[in-house]
């Protein structure tokens, strides 16, 4: 799968204050469209999760009864709940990470990326820190 950029040219002109550039250049850019090769295929995946053991505890309340439960593995994050629930992963500055739905088990989001996260299913929001 390949992906194309094209360049607005008005917007680079902007950028480079539009001074330096003549009008040969900017018409020989104006059509200049990039393919790159491979996907870009930014969102992470839910996987289900199977032969875990946890060895942690889990991050959310224990005694809450929602038969949810959040733990975080390395770089993963790990959901297991009892019912159907629809999961919303942000950054902590706002970003959609992961929106799904899960099925009743185990399910694991490998995140490539360290930091700290908001993890958001039914009213259970937890910060999780990977």
């Amino acid at each position: 799968m390949s992906f194309c950029i094209k360049i607005n040219i008005f917007a680079l002109q902007n950028f480079v204050q539009g001074k330096m550039m003549n009008k040969l250049v900017a018409s020989a850019l104006a059509g200049l469209t990039i393919i790159l090769p491979g996907s870009i295929d930014a969102a992470p995946k839910w996987q289900p999760a199977q032969g875990l053991e946890m060895e942690q505890p889990k991050l959310n309340s224990p005694d809450d009864g929602s038969g949810i439960a959040i733990y975080s593995s390395g770089q993963s994050i790990i959901i297991v709940t009892d019912h159907s629930v629809e999961v919303r992963v942000f950054t902590i500055l706002g970003q959609l990470v992961s929106h799904d739905w899960l099925q009743a088990g185990a399910s694991m989001l490998n995140i490539n990326s360290r930091g700290i996260y908001i993890v958001k299913i039914e009213n259970i929001t937890q910060k999780v820190a990977l």
